[in-house]
């Protein structure tokens, strides 16, 4: 029996590729014209226009589609927010901003009072750069870093990574271009590399390690400012440098924020809704997708009562869909001791839930090969990490993270930003030269709000007395971090 249900399905599936793959030929003309009908098929179509959508549908529809395009309208609303930019400037006096196709850098860690990006790290020296790439082309500068880790960030409009530019890549010194998938111009002499990005705005975000040394703070200035980024019209083959300590800085905010800035409204989602799909060109595979968007675009268009339920149902999506993945515990999959972590940053493709939780919880994550990201919220019984309780985090002998850049242990508040503290220490990890292994060759890091005892005080990791989060990076991973082998160890209550 088993044998003639082979034999039926293996016809069945004869038939099909035949009729897949049928010709069609005039017999009588010697030069036959052939057709190949699975190349000349077109895209089935979308929904009918002025097909009737009820409010369940609205609502349902608009839930996933928020979801979908919350990171591209992120990263949109940052773009558009620097445009009017005169130049450099040091938002508040701490975040380095910049007008489209141009580069801000810090000079130091990234100061305790930022809330523009959640989950900064004092590991690098950061700057940033909002692309506009159909305005035209831009210059990457890449000075010559040797021994230091470094890496430029280079991401599109879906906070995928576009461009190969670090250390891990063996880059060297010099000119590179990035320019938008459509862009046919002349690449002038001295550019290295040309990458490509699908999409026309993105965000360029340089990070450059530095150790908590005052010796290597000082050593990583001339190298800070020949880091830079400019339209292809400014390139005349020359190494650019830029003093950054003279780059003028707006007053601080008369209160400080808690939370990230919002950068997704709800409120104004549909309306933003149609220059996104503009922006952003669907992958191969997406385009039932976005026939549904814009039929779903079409009927809020012509009824204001629709407008309204789709407005309301964005609205619920932040609040009950996109807020709860601001939760480490919700970000990726789950591995040992309660930690969870992803392996596809920066290259989501159609994982459209991990690149949402990754732009929700800490937007702006780096390709595997380029860090590895470890998140965590309980302790090893399950339990939200607490400053009313004391915990230590201990590496075993030769089970330290292993990197061939750096790596850090980085504690966060309930908004993911750096808790103030007496020490104003945010993390601990290899900037730290100071750090006390046990008689064993073990390393155990100390997390709590009040201090230890004197001789464990340089593994202290202060937290504050509220909930608070870990962050595990590796930069520059191993394969056997890569491939899950080694997994951060268990956050134990003492």
């Amino acid at each position: 029996m088993k044998n003639k249900i082979f034999i039926v399905l293996t016809a069945i599936l004869f038939l099909v590729s035949c009729k897949k793959h049928e010709v069609a030929v005039n017999p009588s003309s010697e030069n036959a014209t052939v057709v190949d009908s699975s190349t000349a098929e077109k895209l089935p179509s979308g929904p009918i226009p002025n097909t009737i959508m009820t409010e369940a549908v609205v609502k349902n529809l608009t839930t996933s589609i928020y979801g979908w395009a919350w990171p591209m309208v992120n990263i949109h609303n940052r773009v558009e927010t620097f445009r009017n930019l005169p130049g450099p400037i040091y938002g508040e006096g701490i975040l380095p901003l910049a007008p489209p196709n141009h580069l801000c850098m810090l000079t130091d860690y990234v100061a305790p009072q930022e809330r523009a990006v959640a989950c900064p790290n004092q590991d690098v020296v950061y700057g940033l750069a909002p692309l506009d790439l159909a305005i035209e082309p831009v210059v990457v500068q890449v000075p010559d870093f040797g021994d230091r880790f470094w890496v430029y960030q280079v991401c599109d409009q879906r906070t995928d990574g576009f461009a190969s530019l670090g250390k891990m890549y063996d880059t060297k010194p010099g000119f590179y271009l990035l320019a938008s998938k459509d862009w046919n111009g002349t690449v002038p002499d001295g550019i290295i590399s040309v990458f490509k990005s699908p999409t026309s705005r993105g965000i360029v975000i340089p990070r450059v390690f530095q150790s908590d040394d005052p010796a290597d703070k000082k050593a990583v200035q001339p190298l800070v400012q020949q880091i830079g980024l400019y339209p292809l019209s400014k390139y005349d083959g020359k190494v650019k440098t830029t003093d950054w300590t003279k780059i003028k800085s707006t007053p601080p905010p008369a209160k400080g924020e808690k939370s990230e800035n919002k950068w997704v409204k709800p409120e104004i989602f549909f309306d933003q809704l149609s220059d996104i799909l503009k922006e952003v060109p669907p992958m191969k595979g997406e385009e039932a997708l976005y026939a549904q968007i814009n039929a779903l675009l079409e009927a809020v268009k012509r009824d204001p009562k629709l407008k309204a339920i789709a407005v309301n149902a964005a609205i619920d999506a932040e609040k009950n869909y996109v807020t709860p993945l601001f939760q480490f515990q919700n970000v990726g999959y789950p591995i040992k001791y309660n930690w969870t972590t992803q392996r596809n940053g920066a290259q989501f493709g159609y994982d459209y839930l991990t690149r949402l939780s990754c732009a929700k919880a800490n937007i702006f994550v780096n390709k595997p090969n380029e860090t590895r990201y470890f998140y965590q919220d309980l302790d090893e019984n399950g339990a939200r990490l607490n400053g009313s309780k004391k915990y230590t985090v201990t590496f075993p002998s030769g089970q330290i993270p292993p990197v061939k850049g750096f790596w850090s242990l980085t504690l966060y508040n309930e908004d993911h930003f750096f808790a103030p503290n007496s020490l104003n220490r945010y993390s601990l990890g290899t900037k730290n030269k100071n750090l006390k292994k046990n008689p064993d060759g073990s390393l155990t890091l100390y997390v709590q709000s009040t201090p230890p005892s004197e001789d464990k005080m340089s593994n202290w990791l202060p937290a504050p007395k509220e909930v608070f989060s870990l962050y595990i990076r590796c930069y520059w991973p191993e394969e056997s971090v890569l491939n899950d082998s080694w997994n951060p160890p268990a956050v134990k209550k003492s």
